[in-house]
């Protein structure tokens, strides 16, 4: 039993360490090498549990592919209208996004095989496009483009995963969800987005991406597991 609980703390502090060094350095950029170093772990042991640069990034692309469907099926049950609920993903996807380094690693692996599907998009774009597209007349502010909106949606959360990387322009705060809310509120004054006061990020937001992140079971999510503030962040 300890040799199977060495090996799973192996296998996690290995993965961990890979997917910092996939997000950070792409696929091409990084090394098992420099993966096992990461790790403080030595390169025969990595190979042990992963034979190749490339099982490796697959099973981080796995782990990173794993949250994100969770967070998408733990929001499945809100209940507000089909434009509040793609922002709310959106943001949701972008605090998960800063979270997880699995989560941004399985994006960024994804987006360099572009001779591919991307994968990760597949995992939540299509969701808020056909919420959009079952939207009733009464759910729509007038005059709004629903087309125009899921490809709004998409390209800032392509964004936000692009470009988390890199530090904000001078004057601007480090807070990529809480400027992609304003963004939603800039672009769509009518649509309600429950903001703290503090940091302008939508309330429950993080707190779906941090649920997902610590293991709360995923379902639809009850009023009190979506509207407390979190406040806390996983470190790496």
């Amino acid at each position: 039993m300890a040799k199977q609980e060495r090996a799973s703390r192996t296998r996690r502090a290995l993965l961990e360490a890979a997917a910092k060094e996939f997000d950070r350095h792409g696929y091409a950029g990084s090394s098992l090498a420099q993966i096992a170093r990461s790790a403080d772990i030595s390169l025969g042991a990595l190979t042990f549990h992963f034979p190749s640069k490339r099982a490796l990034a697959e099973s981080v692309r796995e782990r990173g592919n794993e949250a994100t469907l969770a967070l998408v099926d733990r929001l499945n049950g809100h209940e507000g209208s089909p434009v509040q609920y793609v922002s709310c993903l959106t943001l949701a996807l972008a605090a998960l996004l800063e979270e997880d380094a699995a989560v941004r690693a399985a994006a960024r692996l994804a987006r360099e095989e572009s001779c591919t599907r991307h994968e990760w998009h597949a995992l939540w774009a299509p969701v808020l496009c056909e919420r959009l597209r079952r939207a009733l007349p009464s759910d729509v502010p007038p005059g709004t483009d629903m087309a125009a909106i899921a490809d709004m949606a998409v390209h800032l959360v392509s964004g936000i995963e692009a470009t988390l990387r890199h530090l904000p322009c001078p004057g601007e705060p480090d807070d990529r969800v809480g400027r992609l809310a304003r963004i939603w509120q800039q672009a769509l004054p009518d649509i309600a987005l429950s903001l703290n006061s503090g940091d302008a990020r939508p309330l429950g937001v993080a707190d779906a991406a941090g649920a997902v992140l610590h293991g709360v079971p995923t379902g639809d999510p009850g009023p009190e597991q979506i509207s407390a503030p979190s406040g806390e962040r996983r470190p790496e």
